[in-house]
């Protein structure tokens, strides 16, 4: 699909809890800039937004940032979150329902609660990005919990259904909705897959194969990033198969999203490094938090691969970002790893234990070669499959049927 002129250039409003960084952000972001280069006139709603601590397009002027709500808690007493992040969105959906002029769509990004509010106004279409049902991430291990989660999981799923079109972020996560939101399978309710992508020319500058191993993510502790740590201290291990001295200049670097305001962040960092300690590691293992995207360019471009270690990703834009930047991926072989990265010719997809990624490590120590020839064919994957230009026509394409839906 190619950018036409033909088509209306619609008035957009894009609501997104918090427009930080991480995926979903990145996802969020994509699609404004996208939007906006075909034409389109894109403003953002979200509840919190640090200049000092935010994607560089969100400030660059290429589409408006506006923020409602910024006073309303995040948690009490570092619980209820859900209800709190459900308060802050509605507070944002209320005043673009009230303080704005009618726009022609609204893409609601991860709360679907506020999708009835934006239908109050019926020539606006509503269109629903669905990055994994949130029911599924919370926790429901106690009856106290599962009383407090029931009414919240009912409105995500009655509430998801009032949407005009849904959208995924993989096939993993199609499945998983139809599976987990029953009732709207039952009704022929089926989302529509948009992979997320990545910018693939920001990656064009110069590339190294420096023997330093990377993971990026957020410091949640479901992102698995122990994973990493005692798979490079396992690789110690493989010494008679690996060249001479190769270990000594071994490194690993662990990076990503850091806020110091949220408990689990700065807990599990502190965790990660009492575990490189324990690990015999600590003095290999570089820990770097809230990197720019300079910063994270700049690592990419002098790493061996990345190690992806979340089991169970719903899609992962990371795996995108090293294939982009030529290196390849270790991930764990389940969710949206198996839709991206392409086992033993982008990287390699192995079950979720040290022992598995530490043999992948060795591979790409033992060949000099092989993380070059294997970056190779990672960029020309990500370049055809998953750039911000496919990204954006498909984007462009459903936000079009919407819109022709609405005036039909």
């Amino acid at each position: 699909m190619e950018k036409t002129n033909s088509y209306p250039k619609l008035k957009i409003a894009i609501i997104h809890p918090d427009l930080g960084i991480g995926g979903a952000e990145r996802l969020i972001v994509d699609a404004a800039v996208e939007l906006a280069a075909h034409g389109h006139s894109i403003h953002c709603f979200t509840s919190y937004h640090d200049k000092n601590r935010c994607f560089e397009e969100t400030v660059s002027g290429l589409f408006s940032v506006t923020v409602y709500g910024g006073f309303l808690p995040r948690y009490i007493f570092y619980r209820f979150h859900a209800i709190c992040a459900y308060l802050r969105c509605i507070f944002v959906a209320l005043c673009v329902l009230f303080m704005w002029p009618t726009f022609d769509i609204v893409l609601v990004d991860q709360v679907s609660v506020v999708i009835p509010l934006m239908k109050l106004k019926r020539s606006t279409k509503v269109i629903f990005y669905c990055h994994f049902p949130d029911l599924l991430l919370a926790q429901h291990t106690t009856a106290l919990r599962r009383l407090y989660r029931k009414p919240i999981d009912m409105i995500e799923e009655a509430t998801t259904g009032m949407a005009d079109l849904i959208l995924v972020n993989s096939k993993f996560t199609a499945s998983t909705f139809a599976t987990t939101f029953s009732s709207l399978h039952k009704r022929g309710i089926r989302p529509a897959v948009l992979y997320p992508a990545v910018n693939v020319e920001q990656f064009d500058g110069s590339c190294d194969y420096k023997l330093n191993f990377l993971s990026i993510n957020r410091f949640e502790r479901k992102k698995n990033l122990q994973l990493a740590i005692t798979a490079f201290a396992l690789l110690h291990s493989f010494k008679s198969n690996l060249p001479r001295d190769a270990l000594l200049e071994a490194s690993l670097t662990v990076a990503g999203g850091f806020d110091k305001r949220l408990k689990e962040n700065v807990e599990y960092l502190e965790e990660l490094k009492m575990l490189a300690e324990m690990e015999g590691v600590s003095d290999r293992v570089k820990f770097v938090t809230s990197c720019s995207t300079a910063e994270r360019n700049e690592l990419l471009s002098n790493c061996l691969c990345v190690l992806y270690t979340p089991k169970d990703e719903h899609f992962g834009i990371v795996p995108l970002e090293a294939m982009a930047a030529k290196k390849p991926v270790i991930a764990c072989n389940s969710g949206g790893p198996l839709e991206t990265v392409v086992n033993e010719v982008t990287g390699f997809l192995c079950d979720p234990t040290p022992l598995e990624f530490a043999k992948a490590m060795s591979k790409l120590v033992s060949n000099p070669n092989l993380a070059q020839s294997m970056g190779g064919e990672a960029r020309g994957h990500v370049t055809k499959n998953f750039s911000t230009k496919v990204f954006g026509d498909w984007l462009n394409s459903y936000v079009l049927d919407s819109y022709h839906r609405r005036i039909e």
